[in-house]
């Protein structure tokens, strides 16, 4: 257990870095001297882990999810990050969803048209299946965001 706290106050570490220990303070709230107990390796501070809400806000404005990517790890997880999310945080609401995912979904189609024409996917077919199907499912998350965001 030891070894999993050093790892997460490393990230934690790292995200602060991240967003820079002036914004960070200003993001969550805490003073300097706080968020360095967050990542501290002294012993009196080994039971103290940064809110996971200053972590959410701090990641949202971050160049790398460091602290979810870290966790994530720790839970033999494998996350992708999406650098689209951050730099086009499409405000469009629902309805744009709804038209984005029906133009993915007519690209998938076609891709996966084309690949079984011959009767046999290739390997250069599946991966642009693949990365048909991961903007699909980008699209799903967008719109399910959305949905919350307006309706919970």
């Amino acid at each position: 257990m030891a070894g999993t706290r050093s790892y997460l106050k490393k990230h934690t570490e790292a995200l602060v870095k991240d967003v820079g220990i002036e914004a960070a303070c200003d993001i969550t709230g805490k003073s300097k001297a706080t968020l360095g107990r967050y990542y501290s390796d002294n012993p009196e501070h080994a039971d103290r882990f940064m809110p996971i809400d200053s972590v959410a806000a701090l990641e949202n404005v971050a160049s790398y999810p460091h602290v979810t990517a870290a966790l994530s790890e720790l839970a033999g997880i494998t996350i992708s990050f999406d650098e689209r999310r951050n730099k086009n945080n499409s405000s469009g609401g629902v309805s744009s969803d709804v038209i984005a995912l029906s133009q993915r979904f007519a690209m998938l189609m076609g891709e996966y048209h084309q690949s079984i024409e011959d009767g046999v996917i290739t390997m250069n077919e599946a991966k642009r299946l693949l990365r048909e199907t991961v903007a699909l499912q980008q699209v799903l998350i967008d719109m399910k965001l959305h949905l919350e965001d307006e309706h919970v």
